[in-house]
């Protein structure tokens, strides 16, 4: 459930897999024909996304914050996390709520997003990123039991 592979839909169609790295955190995708590659640095707290070129398209900031950025074809997208406990992330535009993803079933690892105006590879790299801390978290959480 946690280290398998995700199936990402866009109106109810398949688009791509988000494909996790099993020795580093981050994972892959291919968009119609283009694949991009997810980085984290050892920290956790930055992901970078590479297009199949290994140009860096995209930069996540701060990741597992509160509130946390995304920039990418010279914008920044703002994101915060609703809740110490909770794992819905809300889209900011000019501050106010404008989307959000959350996982809906901790049981089946599924996803939920609505990411308005953020490009199809962008979307996908948010949910990755999201995936792989909440593998993070999942991962820390066994291991001190």
């Amino acid at each position: 459930m946690w280290r398998g592979r995700y199936e990402i839909e866009s109106d109810g169609r398949p688009v791509t897999v988000w494909d996790p790295s099993w020795w580093r955190s981050g994972g892959d995708f291919t968009i119609d024909g283009h694949r991009f590659e997810v980085r984290a640095n050892g920290w956790g707290t930055k992901y970078r996304m590479f297009d199949d070129a290994g140009t860096e398209i995209a930069l996540v900031e701060r990741a597992g914050r509160k509130h946390w950025t995304v920039q990418a074809e010279g914008h920044v997208y703002e994101f915060r996390r609703t809740s110490f406990f909770g794992n819905r992330q809300e889209l900011l535009i000019g501050g106010v709520p404008a989307g959000s993803m959350q996982r809906t079933s901790a049981w089946t690892g599924a996803i939920e997003a609505d990411l308005p105006g953020l490009p199809l590879s962008l979307q996908v790299f948010v949910v990755g990123v999201q995936i792989a801390i909440w593998q993070a978290q999942q991962s820390s959480a066994a291991s001190s039991t």
